[in-house]
Order: structure tokens, then sequence, then C-alpha cells
């Protein structure tokens, strides 16, 4: 297999750039080291924080002018920190739009739709959708096929912030190995503390070891080596067995792995710089905004702002007076800068604007589908991706099968069908499939019916209300001739 030669190749990246006499592990500590503060992984890491609700701007803090000048930070100004979070909203709406319904498996042999739908169940549905999150907001999310205690096929997801992986080839669809990298905490003594463990995941199991003082230093207390799986014959000790291929599978938002925040960041900063302004603005009353003095009966200004504060009031001489140096706030230009804000937030993100103007006056079909043509374009490239990802995926649930004396079903033909969650008119809908009765088959006409969840069920309904039709018919008919009988036999009919 491809993964033979995986750590020939580590080494010969060993050797380029200087690197000659570098351990493997002192290779893979200096690669971590410049992932973790490299430009890529703090997009990532960016990019969840702000799906959180963790924004730049609950940092921000009010400057002046200082006396030499430079900017200087105040505390005295309103400083209000406002999140109106519409990249979240973008990532929940592709994430729902993509795989917020179940998907299809088209096959040929029910016996392995069969089996693959014990796979795929709610858990495995719940899962995706996590992956699908973590592939908007990093650039690609990470599967990990495992058995767990009981000897079954999992998974997890592992966000790409998480991963650092060693391709074998441009396109990245080949891994040679990978790093994880995460933080844990654990006690020591009465005290916590986090420490940052590594886990490589390379064609003869994984390795673990402790992240420390830019060093890789072998995780005795986890087990320094493991198999991917063990498998356990009667009378036998455990036999630990791996996988030819590295068991991560990627699901990439695109080619790049470019995560969605970096398209709009920005965007959603003057989003919250916007409203956050605003509302410092408004708070800027005559009790904390630039006043003229005329006369003031005193000398220090910090003790008139004081006086102001706590009694409203302040003492001048009989000429002075106190005039307030005023800023006009216009609220409509902010909310003419956040409808612009927005718009080009959901233009760049490539999502829909369910308050969009097409859905009030007439929205037929051709209405709905243009509102959805930017975010069905950017879900078709996903789409291709998560396809080839599953293809990935189901190497490993195949050699499941074929383990466990399921069936081998290698070289079976699957079309998985991702049913996308978009608006439609029903009504127009549903008079479409009734003008095509007669022209499609019922199976066609079925699938397209906006009310019908599962089309194999409704189309047994269909048979069984036909049956049941004919059995009445029937049942009717032999009454009829028995009535008819009985009155000829009692002379009635003449």
């Amino acid at each position: 297999m491809f993964l033979d030669n995986a750590m020939e190749r580590i080494n010969r990246l060993i050797l380029q750039g200087g690197r000659t006499g570098m351990t493997e592990n002192q290779f893979f500590a200096a690669e971590i080291k410049e992932w973790k503060n490299s430009q890529r992984r703090k997009d990532q890491v960016i990019g969840d924080l702000y799906y959180e609700g963790q924004h730049d701007i609950l940092q921000r803090q009010r400057t002046i002018i200082g006396e030499n000048g430079q900017l200087q930070v105040v505390t005295n100004l309103p400083n209000n920190r406002l999140i109106d979070n519409q990249y979240a909203l973008m990532v929940d709406q592709k994430t729902n739009y993509l795989v917020g319904k179940p998907f299809t498996l088209n096959c040929q042999d029910k016996g392995y739709t069969d089996a693959l739908g014990k796979v795929f169940n709610k858990r495995f549905y719940r899962l995706l959708k996590y992956v699908c999150e973590d592939a908007l907001n990093g650039g690609l999310g990470w599967l990990y096929p495992y058995y767990n205690e009981a000897g079954e096929l999992s998974f997890k997801h592992f966000p790409a912030y998480d991963i650092l992986p060693f391709w074998a080839d441009d396109d990245h669809t080949i891994l040679d190995c990978a790093i994880r990298y995460y933080t844990q905490e654990v006690w020591n003594g009465y005290q916590k503390e986090k420490v940052e463990k590594v886990e490589i995941f390379k064609a003869d199991g994984i390795y673990r070891y402790i992240y420390q003082n830019d060093m890789l230093i072998a995780d005795v207390e986890a087990g320094e080596h493991e198999n991917y799986f063990m498998v356990e014959e009667e009378g036998q000790e455990p036999k630990g067995f791996n996988w030819t291929r590295i068991p991560l599978v990627p699901f990439k938002y695109n080619k790049q792995e470019i995560p969605l925040i970096r398209r709009v960041k920005t965007l959603q900063d003057g989003i919250n710089t916007m409203i956050s302004d605003f509302e410092n603005n408004m708070q800027e009353d005559a009790r904390n905004t630039i006043l003229v003095l005329k006369n003031y009966d005193g000398e220090n200004l910090g003790e008139f702002r004081h006086n102001l504060s706590t009694y409203g009031a302040v003492k001048v001489r009989e000429d002075g007076g106190v005039e307030t140096l005023q800023v006009e706030i216009n609220a409509e230009n902010y909310k003419g800068i956040l409808e612009l804000l927005k718009k080009s937030l959901i233009e760049n993100a490539r999502g829909y604007d369910a308050k969009d103007d097409r859905l009030s006056g007439n929205p037929n079909q051709m209405n709905i589908q243009s509102m959805y043509s930017d975010i069905d374009l950017d879900a078709n490239g996903m789409e291709t991706e998560f396809q080839a990802a599953f293809e990935e995926l189901l190497w490993f649930i195949n050699q499941d099968f074929s383990n466990r004396g399921l069936g081998d079903y290698e070289g079976a033909e699957l079309q998985i069908v991702f049913n996308r969650d978009i608006l439609i008119n029903e009504t127009e809908s549903i008079e479409n499939c009734s003008k095509s009765v007669g022209i499609l088959s019922t199976e066609t006409i079925v699938e397209q019916h906006p009310w019908v969840t599962d089309v194999e069920v409704e189309l047994a309904r269909l048979r069984k209300e036909k049956d049941e039709a004919m059995e009445q018919a029937q049942e009717y008919a032999g009454a009829f001739q028995t009535d008819n009988q009985n009155k000829g036999d009692n002379g009635e009919g003449e």
C-alpha cells in the first residue's frame, strides 16, 4: 500500500533544508512549533472563537490623543462592546442547508444499504453536522474512525486547529501521517494545570507524547504506542492490528482549505464597531461629553467633572456659563451603513438573506431559487469535497463489514445524495406534481412532492390503499351478486 513508504517520505523531509542529523522526534517537534504560531492555524482558531461569540471587539479600548500626539487609553468614556454575530448565523445557515437533513443512500444492493443504515444513524448525522461546522470554521474538519470498548466501529471529530497533516501529494488527498495536538487539564497535587499532548498517527499505530519546552517526551502514563484496534480470539491473547490507511478523513470546505472567517472577519468587526460606537455616542450626554466653560469658578477640571457627575450642577461666576459642544447623531446613517455591511457579509459568505425582498411580494419558485443561488453554488463545491471524503470513509466501513463477516462491499456502487434544506413554494410544487401524472412514474412524482419525507414508506402506503380499495370493490361486487341471486330464487326478479 501507499503507506508502506510513509516514513521514508518523512525522512526525506527531515533531510531537506539543511536538517541533516535531525531525529524524527526533533523534526516533528520543530514542525509543531512552527505550526502552532502559523497564520493558518490562527485563522482556524479565530473561526472557532468567532462562532462562539469571542470577537475582537471584546478587547476594544477607548483612546484619545495624548500630549505627545500619541494615542493613549482612557477609561472615563463609554466603551460598549456589542456583538451582532452574523458570522455564526452564516455558519449555521450553510451547515443546515447542506447536512441539516439526512442524506439518501442509492444502491442496487439493498443488503448494503441496510447495513449502512445501522452505521449512518441519528448519532452519525449529528456528528456530520459537527464536522461541517469544523470545516466552515477551520477550512476542513476531521473524522476519526475507531473501535470503542464494545468493539463497535465508532467516529470522533477533530477541529482543524488540532490536526497537523503531512500530505503525500500536492492536492492534499493522501496522508503520510498526521499529528494531533491538544491541551488537557490534569491535577498536579491540589492544583490544576494544562498539559500539551501530542498524538502522531502513523502507519503502524498511534504514538503519544507530551510537548514540553519545544520537545517531545514519551507519554508513558497514557501509553507511548498503541495499535489502531485489537482483535481477541477465543483462548488467545488480544492482538493488535492497524489499518493500511491513516484513519483520519478530511472533510474540506474548499480545495484551498480556506476558513469562512477569512472572507468575512473585517465585515463582522465592522458591524460590531458600528453598533458599539452608536451606543457609545448615545451615552455621551451632558455629564460625559465635551463642555465649553466660561469664567469657571475653579481651577481643577477633574473637580469640575466630579461635581457635575455627582451633583448635576456647576458653580460659575456671574458672567460665566457652560455650553456643550454637541455632535449630531444621525441614526439613519448608522442604519444605512449596518445594512451595507450585513449585505456585504452575506454576499462574501455566500449565504442568503431570509428577509430578502424577493420573498415579500411574489415568492414564486424562481425568486426563491434566485435568492439561494450563492449558497447553492458554494454548497456544490462543499458537496464535491464531502463526496470524496465519504468515499474515503466508506473504505473503513467496508473493511469493518468484511472483518466482521457482514459481506464484501468493496466494489459496490453507492451514491450518497445530500438533501438540501431549501425553501419551496409548496402550492406551485404540488400543482406541478399533479400535472405530471401520466407523464412521469408515480415514484418520481412522490419523490418530488414537498410533503413526502420517506419515498419507500409513501409508496407502500399507496399500494396498501390501492389493495384495500380493490378488496372493498370485490366485496361490494360479491355482495351485489349474492343479493341478485337471492332475489331470483324468491321470484322477485320477475
